[in-house]
């Protein structure tokens, strides 16, 4: 910003600069004598001030962007009408608040009832015929697969945006090293391994796939995107976030608690980047966020042998209450390609 001794040294004459910050500020709608104000204080004398406030407000190019702004902001509360009434439809859904468990349900009640209506779901039974449900547990991981150099996320408790600066938080280690200090570890968020780490491990522990049926009656056999692997202790958060896919968490050892908000309240939940927000979901600020008090927040706690289906876009706070292992799937049968579109990646 321009100040009073640039000012003075330039004549009092206006700069592009301050022109440009004149144009910015009546796109959107600072009252003039608030600008002339400002632009006084910084310097410039009255009549200057209203002189150049005034050219801006008659310029045919500000006059064009102010229309185009109208139009797009009726736009923009067009949209968020069409929003507000799924929030209200589905906040007046009986048991609106609780996510459904339903048992072995079939191909066309999983799509019709939920992939194609953005609704969560935790199935229960479809899991059943999974030998990893009998096989693994840390010996088992220590025995077969401990020699094995893994990645894994460490320093996350010192690190407030350790999702975001999750590539910052990267480290190989040995396996059974790192089984090792799940079991032996307390309630700790400090080091988890998740699907940020993937890359690395589905050639490392390649072989645990033999252990998982890929569920045929919603997921694609045949597509390269075979499943996430996740373990760690008690304690593991990942911070409210949507995911830019449909997903499958299926859970095989311990369990997790769930917290979720639809898709269609993202006007409540203060999205500021990407996929994410700065509210707490473990303990949520009503006085520093109270949006989220109209928000429809859904909870769970998902145990061994349990899917919970998150639809494309839903918020998701997870909080490990046990160690566990977790795997999630994207690869359904249905179009899942929802990121190649997806473009708000800065900040909103």
């Amino acid at each position: 910003m321009q100040n009073y001794a640039y000012a003075m040294q330039t004549k009092l004459a206006m700069s592009d600069n301050w022109r440009g910050w004149i144009a910015e500020n009546l796109l959107l709608n600072i009252p003039p004598e608030s600008l002339v104000g400002t632009l006084v204080s910084n310097g410039y004398s009255p009549s200057l001030a209203q002189q150049e406030v005034l050219a801006a407000m008659n310029s045919p190019y500000v006059a064009a962007a102010l229309r185009s702004m109208e139009r797009l902001n009726n736009r923009l509360r067009k949209r968020e009408w069409v929003l507000d009434i799924y929030r209200k439809l589905n906040q007046q859904r009986p048991n609106g608040g609780e996510i459904p468990r339903r048992h072995r349900l079939s191909r066309d009640e999983f799509y019709d009832q939920y992939f194609f209506t953005n609704r969560p779901v935790v199935i229960t039974g479809m899991m059943d015929d999974w030998p990893a449900l009998q096989k693994w547990n840390f010996d088992f991981f220590r025995q077969h697969y401990g020699d094995r150099q893994v990645e894994v996320q460490m320093g996350r408790s010192q690190d407030a945006q350790y999702e975001i600066n999750c590539v910052q938080h990267k480290q190989t280690m040995r396996f059974g090293d790192y089984v090792d200090m799940v079991e032996r570890a307390g309630k700790t968020n400090d080091f988890y391994m998740t699907a940020n780490n993937s890359s690395q491990n589905k050639m490392a522990l390649k072989e645990l796939w033999d252990d998982v049926r890929l569920v045929p009656e919603y997921l694609n056999p045949d597509s390269p995107d075979t499943g996430f692997f996740w373990l760690g202790p008690a304690g593991t958060l990942t911070p409210f976030h949507h995911d830019l896919t449909n997903n499958f968490m299926a859970q095989v050892m311990g369990s997790k608690r769930v917290r979720l908000v639809p898709a269609c309240e993202i006007a409540n939940i203060y999205n500021h980047m990407h996929c994410y927000t700065e509210v707490d979901g473990g303990h949520i600020d009503y006085q520093r966020f109270p949006r989220m008090q109209q928000a429809q927040l859904m909870e769970c706690t998902l145990s061994p042998g349990e899917i919970l289906f998150l639809p494309i876009g839903c918020w998701h706070y997870v909080e490990g209450l046990a160690p566990s292992v977790t795997l999630s799937f994207i690869n359904f049968q249905a179009d899942n390609d929802y990121h190649s579109f997806y473009t708000t990646y800065q900040q909103v």
